[in-house]
C-alpha cells in the first residue's frame, strides 16, 4: 500500500471555487455554467447503476448530466458538500427529481464525485459513483 504525501506549499491544490461552481450550475438546472468548470479535455467515469461508463469532454459530460437533471418535470437540489482528499475534490450532492417519463412519483439520487482540476482552475478529472433513482419515501422527506 501507497500513501500519499500532503501537497506542498504552492503545488496544486484543490480549488473549491470550481467546486462550488460546478454545484451551483447543478442547481440552477445551469448546464452552460456546469460546462464552464469542465476542462477541454475532461474525462468522466462513472460506476451507475447499468454498469461502468466513461465520457470525454465538457459536451459529453455535459449532456449526460442534462439527461439526468435537466430534461426532468422537476429537480431539487437537497443536500450537497464539498470536501476534500489529498489534492482531489470531494462533491457530493442528493437531489428530488420528477421524471415524468418514469412515473408520477418523486424520486431521489445522490451522486459522489472525486475530481481533480488542472493549472487552469477547471475540472479535468472526474470520477462519480451513483445510487440510481430511487422513489422517494416518507422516511426519506423527514431526514
Amino acid at each position: 500500500m501507497t500513501t500519499q504525501t500532503a501537497p506542498q506549499p504552492g503545488s496544486e491544490v484543490p480549488l473549491f471555487s470550481v467546486a462550488g461552481s460546478f454545484l451551483e450550475g447543478l442547481a440552477a438546472q445551469d448546464f452552460a455554467r456546469l460546462a464552464a468548470t469542465l476542462d477541454d479535455g475532461a474525462h468522466m467515469t462513472g460506476l451507475v447503476p447499468s454498469g461502468f461508463k466513461e465520457w470525454d469532454g465538457p459536451e459529453e459530460i455535459t449532456a449526460t448530466f442534462r439527461r439526468w437533471f435537466g430534461e426532468v418535470a422537476g429537480f431539487d437540489l437537497v443536500d450537497a458538500v464539498v470536501g476534500e482528499v489529498g489534492p482531489r475534490l470531494y462533491l457530493r450532492w442528493r437531489g428530488r427529481v420528477h421524471h415524468g417519463r418514469l412515473g408520477e412519483d418523486w424520486l431521489v439520487v445522490e451522486q459522489q464525485v472525486y475530481a481533480d482540476t488542472g493549472s487552469d482552475g477547471r475540472i479535468h478529472r472526474l470520477f462519480l459513483l451513483c445510487s440510481g433513482f430511487w422513489p422517494e419515501t416518507t422516511a426519506a422527506v423527514a431526514r
